[in-house]
């Protein structure tokens, strides 16, 4: 199973966001078996921190620039995040590439704007467009050492309309990823994932 403690207790969340924020403040309103610990960011301008500091939770910056090279800023990261004991690390809307050690030091989900592993990248949403696809929608998947290729856990479809653009195809799939990412974080934090090779299988609840 994913997660494991000695004691059974609320696990211990850390989200990572770039942006707004939005699906953070969809993990701090749902009832998820855990708590958001610590909000931490590689923008100090990001939307997210805002929202965490409302809720109590803990924030912090890492910014590139404030690293001698990218060694160092993973590094530097993996530390933050590390001195905050999270049992699960998800990226909401985090837009930078982590370094190969960290989904190895902590279970890391993502969710990302497209049905993986079509259109990976941080370009998924007009990516989508610019093909032509009919149907598109979000994925959290586990992080693994390349981009957006780690384990599905969960999809869910979101149909393209003729007259979409990015802006409005993407706030769609971000109402999915609202609903979407809280309870495949919620089954992580009841220890209801099991990997098996790409495989993710959702055990039975109590």
């Amino acid at each position: 199973m994913l997660l494991t403690t000695q004691a059974k207790r609320p696990r211990r969340i850390v989200v990572l966001v770039s942006g707004a924020g939005s699906n953070l403040q969809a993990l701090l309103d749902a009832d998820l078996g855990g708590r958001v610990v610590l909000a931490a960011s590689d923008r100090a301008g990001a939307g997210g921190l805002a929202r965490a500091a409302a809720a109590g939770v803990d924030t912090a910056v890492v910014t590139p620039g404030d690293c001698p090279d990218r060694a160092a800023w993973d590094a530097r990261l993996a530390d933050v995040v590390g001195a905050a004991q999270p049992d699960l690390v998800v990226l909401a809307g985090f837009m930078r590439i982590l370094g190969a050690q960290f989904p190895q030091r902590f279970p890391t989900l993502n969710v990302h704007p497209s049905l993986l592993p079509a259109f990976p990248g941080a370009h998924a949403v007009p990516e989508a467009l610019a093909w032509g696809v009919k149907v598109t929608g979000c994925t959290v998947h586990f992080v693994d050492e390349q981009v957006d290729q780690g384990p599905i856990v969960a999809q869910e479809a979101v149909p393209v309309k003729p007259d979409d653009t990015p802006a409005t195809l993407h706030a769609r799939i971000q109402a999915v990823e609202h609903r979407l990412l809280p309870a495949c974080v919620a089954l992580a934090c009841h220890d209801r994932l099991a990997i098996h090779g790409r495989h993710v299988k959702v055990l039975p609840g109590d």
